[in-house]
Parts: C-alpha cells; sequence; structure tokens
C-alpha cells in the first residue's frame, strides 16, 4: 500500500501566472488547463510515479481543512465533506500507439514510459475556488506549504513573446503514397476511415520555453484545452479541441468530433460552410463511425446513456468540426481508466475498424506517433477527472520541435484537400508561437 499525505490551502492568485513564477524550479512540469471552464490543474515536480491508483491510500495534511487517512470510495467522501479539500491530483499522458515498433521522432522518444504521475505541487483552479496542494511521501512539511503560498501570492502577471520560426515542408509525394495506399485498403474492404497524420519539423529563430507556449496557448485565441507534459527539457504541448471522456463521481461525459470545414472571414461565411458540412456526406459518415463507437462502448459499462441522433457544430479559431456530446451514467466498479482504455483510440483519430486501422497505420506512417493523438489527462484520489484526445499539438526541445495534424480519410477522400486541411489544423499549434 503507497500512502501519499497532501495539503490543499486555499490562494487567490491566477494560477497561470503562480505556474509561470514556480516553474523555473522543477523540471517535471504537468498541465490540463480547459480555457472554457474551471477545470484547471497546472503540476510541478514529481512527488512519485505509479502504474496502478488501486492500492493507495491518502492522508490529508494539518493544512487542510480535513485531517484524515482515506483509501478508494472512503477518499470520494473525505475529499466531498469540504469544499476547500482536493484529493491528489495525478497527471497521466499516454501514447496513441504505445507498443508501436516503429521509431519516434527523437524528442517523443526521450519522455519516461508512466503510467501516473503525482506533483510535488499542483496549483488548482476548479468549481471549488483556487488552491495550492502539495504533495509528500512524508507528512507535509508546514513550512514547505508556507513558503509556497508566500511565493504564489508574490507572482508577477505573466507576459506573452513571439518566437518566429520555419517550418521544414514534408514530402508531398509521401503524402501521396499514403494516400494511395489508405484509399487502397479502404477499396479491398480492409477498412472504411483511416486517419492519416503529417509530422513537420520546425525551427525557431532563437531559443524558447515551454513557458512561452504555454502563455500563447491559454491567452491566444486558440480554443479547447491546453496540454503540457515536460520531462527535462523536452516537452509536448498543445491546444486540443476533443474530450475523450469525463468522470464526476457516476456522471460520465464524452464527445463524438469528425468531420470539418474552415471558419469563414465574417460570421456569415462561417454559417455557411457550416451548413455546408452538416450536408455533407462524406464528413457525416467520418463522424457516425465515432458515434457508433463511443455509443457501444458507454451502452456495455453504463446506463442512462444519451447520444443524440443528429450533430452539433462546434466552432474554432480555424476550423469548424461535426460535434455530438454524449453523457451517461457509469456502472459501479468502473475507474475512469477503464473508460479511457475502452475509448481510446477512437475512430477520429484512428480509423474503423479501429484495431485494423491501427494496423494500416503500422505500414503506412513511418513514424510512431508518440504523444499525438494519444489520451491525456488527470485523474484524482477519489477517482474523478478527465482525459481529452491530444490534437493540435507537436514536441519541442526549446529551439527546435515536430508540429502533428492528422485528417480522416474514406473513399471519396481527395488527396489535396486533405492535405490542405492538415494545414489549417496546424495552425492551432503554430500559434502557440506568438504569430
Amino acid at each position: 500500500m503507497t500512502r501519499i499525505y497532501t495539503c490543499n490551502v486555499p490562494i487567490e492568485a491566477d494560477v497561470v501566472d503562480a505556474f509561470c513564477w514556480l516553474q523555473k524550479g522543477f523540471t517535471d512540469q504537468f498541465v490540463y488547463y480547459d480555457k472554457q471552464r474551471a477545470c484547471r490543474y497546472m503540476g510541478l515536480g514529481r512527488c512519485i510515479a505509479l502504474p496502478s491508483l488501486r492500492d493507495v491510500e491518502y492522508e490529508y495534511g494539518e493544512g487542510s481543512p480535513l485531517h484524515e487517512v482515506a483509501t478508494g470510495e472512503a477518499a470520494s467522501e473525505v475529499a466531498g465533506g469540504a469544499g476547500a479539500d482536493q484529493p491528489p491530483v495525478f497527471f497521466s499522458f499516454n501514447r496513441f500507439d504505445a507498443t508501436n515498433p516503429a521509431p519516434a521522432d527523437e524528442l517523443m522518444a526521450s519522455f519516461p514510459r508512466l503510467r501516473f504521475m503525482l506533483p510535488e505541487i499542483v496549483l488548482i483552479e476548479n468549481e471549488r475556488g483556487r488552491f495550492l496542494q502539495v504533495n509528500s511521501l512524508g507528512p507535509v512539511y508546514p513550512g514547505r506549504v508556507a513558503r509556497f503560498t508566500r511565493m504564489v501570492a508574490a507572482a508577477p502577471p505573466r507576459q506573452r513573446a513571439v518566437i518566429p520560426f520555419s517550418l521544414e515542408p514534408d514530402s508531398r509525394e509521401a503524402w501521396d503514397e499514403a494516400m494511395g495506399a489508405a484509399l487502397a485498403a479502404i477499396g479491398e474492404g480492409r477498412v472504411s476511415k483511416v486517419v492519416l497524420s503529417r509530422r513537420l519539423r520546425l525551427v525557431a529563430e532563437h531559443p524558447f520555453s515551454s513557458k512561452d507556449l504555454l502563455v500563447n496557448l491559454i491567452d491566444g485565441d486558440a480554443r479547447g484545452t491546453v496540454l503540457l507534459y515536460r520531462y527535462a527539457d523536452v516537452f509536448f504541448c498543445g491546444c486540443t479541441p476533443e474530450l475523450l471522456v469525463r468522470k464526476r463521481g457516476d456522471a460520465v461525459a464524452s464527445m463524438c468530433l469528425a468531420g470539418t470545414c474552415p471558419t469563414g472571414a465574417t460570421s456569415a461565411e462561417s454559417d455557411a460552410l457550416a451548413e455546408a458540412l452538416m450536408a455533407d456526406g462524406k464528413n457525416r459518415a467520418e463522424h457516425d463511425y465515432v458515434v457508433q463507437l463511443i455509443r457501444s462502448v458507454l451502452d456495455r459499462v453504463c446506463y442512462d446513456v444519451d447520444v443524440p441522433a443528429v450533430p452539433e457544430i462546434m466552432r474554432l479559431a480555424h476550423v469548424q468540426h461535426l460535434y455530438t456530446p454524449a453523457r451517461a451514467r457509469v456502472l459501479a466498479g468502473v475507474t475512469l481508466t477503464d473508460l479511457m482504455e475502452d475509448l481510446h483510440p477512437t475512430p477520429a483519430v484512428a480509423g474503423t475498424p479501429v484495431g485494423e486501422a491501427k494496423m494500416l497505420l503500422r505500414a503506412i506512417e513511418p513514424y510512431s506517433r508518440g504523444f499525438y493523438a494519444g489520451a491525456c489527462g488527470f485523474v484524482d484520489g477519489a477517482g474523478d477527472g478527465e482525459f481529452s484526445v491530444a490534437l493540435r499539438t507537436g514536441v519541442f526541445d526549446g529551439e527546435m520541435g515536430y508540429v502533428y495534424g492528422g485528417c480522416g480519410i474514406v473513399a471519396s477522400s481527395d488527396a489535396d484537400a486533405e492535405y490542405a486541411e492538415i494545414d489549417l489544423k496546424l495552425r492551432t499549434i503554430l500559434s502557440a508561437f506568438g504569430a
């Protein structure tokens, strides 16, 4: 049994300002920051990494509103007993295809293969308020809590930076070959859809930090959830629009996101493009593959499943997507991790059937995607949390990096149109450089 000590104190500081102020002292950094709602967790340092959360005991320190030991469901009851308390927050960054034998780029390959990572410090902003969480494998030293509380209170306002860069073009010939292989597999009936990706190398004109990209993503026009995982001097980050699964008690939410068109120069033009997207048979078919899988998973492990029959439009800064929300109540004994593993990868990032599409991607794509299109998120000691699909992302070392984008290929797909769609999607991660 692993025992974790945690202490939570309320703060008034902006959590992003506080994170930027503290981050120089920690090489491991984790962020899950929803720009639309108060679901913001920013971790610094690594207290411990665990393969499972099933045999963990939590003790709330004297600085917390509750000073008590709890495990499993008892941890949830303790945490729910006081509005200012918060169970320990673990971060989890999972690869798209963890057993793919193809090489990842040198940056992605440098991350360790860890499951649940508990930071030493977590800055929290949620429906309960804003908190500083200190985690330890021994009783939390009160002086440490006091010192970090003072540092957080003294955090200056963050500043944005512009980082000029150049992109090395990828091979258009290689893209056409990949499209040909994908369409051939579809024509043979092996798959109905496969999601191809492109990887481009980026070189900056001067050094930049993970903090620079994080601030630009949070304060820029990118919409969705900002992700960051830094290990030593390499970091993976981006801003994804796609929720994979959220769990709070027995309430579960997911999202079907597939089918894409550009935004327009005006609201009226965007409306017209969205109307055409809703009427487009190719995109509606792509979307329906995702709806079918998510509904089937929820029907198997949940009840009161609600998946609307008609999608909506999700409008982002550069693109618009077909979007169907999904809600349910999970059966007793089914964990957030169970749900994540059952749902990921969806046809939106792999194809359909998912298993066959993954094997096809191993043959077509010359690289392992690493965390791109993986399931990234957090889970707390009460078993609640959420995971998003790591789209619109890249991996960097402070001088160069790789950016990723993908699109769904079906029988009627056109190589030129799909290539252009990925260029549109890349604009989100490129906006992290402040342009």
